[in-house]
């Protein structure tokens, strides 16, 4: 439909007018800046926020409010003079609500920093975390940050997650005090999370610490020997540049043995339900004590009863009596040395008589005389008189 005004063309048709063309190229403002490339500005510094940049203050109102725990409510109570008078200097308007359990900050005409809002937020998450007001209040400087951690939801077991909080704790807080020097942070443990103020640097080293130790991957121990190690690498310009792998140890994790849970075995499915138990009166009839009457079932449970006590008291007996019997003493062992030794004396006795008698009848013949074959055997003297005629 071609209304009146409207331009057309040589048929009769209207003529659409050419819609503008936003030309797109990547980069087109990627231009060399003259103060990117100059070694007199610091692009890393924060400055300090000037009044004189927002004099007009702030368009909107903007607030944040968070809830405290009911043990905080009478600590809050005395600080919030402080925290009021520290807020105030920026412009912030704060307010403490008891009934709620909540505090409030929000801007006013008088705020000029835009930023100072989200400064105040963390001040308040501090206080309802436990931190005192002197050390939150720390927070409004530009150069502090902070991280609050939540460690809850990292263990499940209660008896666990305890054991390892107390792990970043340490003894008498030694293990958090050396990790408050190494990072330069200030950290407090408090209930289910980890609050830290500090440098980006330093929080980011304490996220990656409390994260480790909750997950059981490194203790804090370790990590602290790492940081001390980093920190006298700092001091070496010549390895500013290079990688510090190599000087860092290497910890590794041991798997400690659990208890295996003894499982039980599975017995084969059957869609039959197991055998009834006999009841009492079922055993009772099996073994006739149920048509006995009750004066002797009496009289059969005092013996039974005697009968137990006999056998206690013969134990009893034999375990006093154990304490007099004399152990049995060892039998001496016998020396077989010894037995070889009389057995070598005996035959070098033996073969010594036997030498000497060899030696006797040797020396017998030797000592014969020719005249005693000669003249009459009753003429042969005796050998004790031929002795005493030799000698």
């Amino acid at each position: 439909m071609v209304r009146d005004g409207d331009a057309t063309d040589q048929n009769g048709d209207a003529l659409v007018p050419p819609l503008p063309t936003n030309e797109k190229r990547k980069g087109k403002h990627d231009k060399p800046k003259p103060w990117d490339e100059d070694p007199h500005i610091d692009h890393w510094k924060v400055e300090k926020f000037d009044p004189s940049w927002n004099e007009g203050g702030m368009l909107e109102v903007s607030s944040f409010s968070t809830l405290f725990p009911q043990y905080r409510e009478k600590y809050l109570q005395e600080a919030w003079p402080l925290v009021k008078s520290a807020l105030k200097e920026f412009g912030i308007s704060c307010e403490l609500n008891l009934v709620e359990g909540s505090m409030t900050v929000s801007t006013t005409r008088k705020t000029r920093d835009p930023y100072i809002i989200v400064k105040a937020r963390d001040l308040i998450k501090l206080l309802s975390r436990s931190v005192p007001a002197p050390q939150a209040i720390k927070i409004l400087d530009d150069e502090v940050q902070c991280d609050i951690i939540k460690i809850s939801g990292l263990v499940r077991n209660k008896e666990r997650f305890v054991k390892r909080r107390q792990h970043l704790v340490g003894p008498n807080s030694s293990t958090l005090k050396a990790l408050e020097i190494l990072t330069g942070c200030y950290i407090l443990v408090q209930g289910n999370t980890v609050a830290a103020m500090g440098s980006f640097k330093g929080l980011k080293q304490v996220r990656r610490i409390v994260e480790e130790c909750m997950l059981n991957k490194m203790h804090p121990v370790y990590n602290i020997k790492v940081l001390m190690l980093k920190k006298e690498l700092e001091k070496d310009p010549a390895l500013a540049q290079e990688n510090w792998d190599r000087f860092l140890p290497k910890f590794k994790k041991k798997n400690v043995q659990q208890k295996k849970v003894k499982s039980k075995e599975k017995k084969p499915y059957t869609p039959f339900p197991p055998p009834q138990q006999p009841s009492k009166v079922d055993i009772e009839l099996e073994t006739g004590e149920y048509f006995l009457s009750a004066k002797k079932k009496s009289a059969k449970k005092w013996q039974e009863k005697q009968e137990k006590q006999a056998e206690k008291t013969a134990e009893n007996k034999r375990k006093r009596e154990e304490a007099f019997i004399p152990p049995k003493e060892p039998a001496k062992p016998v020396d077989k040395s010894e037995d070889a030794n009389n057995n070598n004396v005996a035959d070098m006795a033996k073969s010594l008589k036997q030498k000497a008698k060899k030696l006797g009848m040797r020396k017998s013949e030797e000592n014969i005389n020719a005249e005693t074959y000669i003249i009459g055997s009753s003429e042969q003297p005796s050998g004790k008189k031929s002795k005493k005629q030799k000698s």
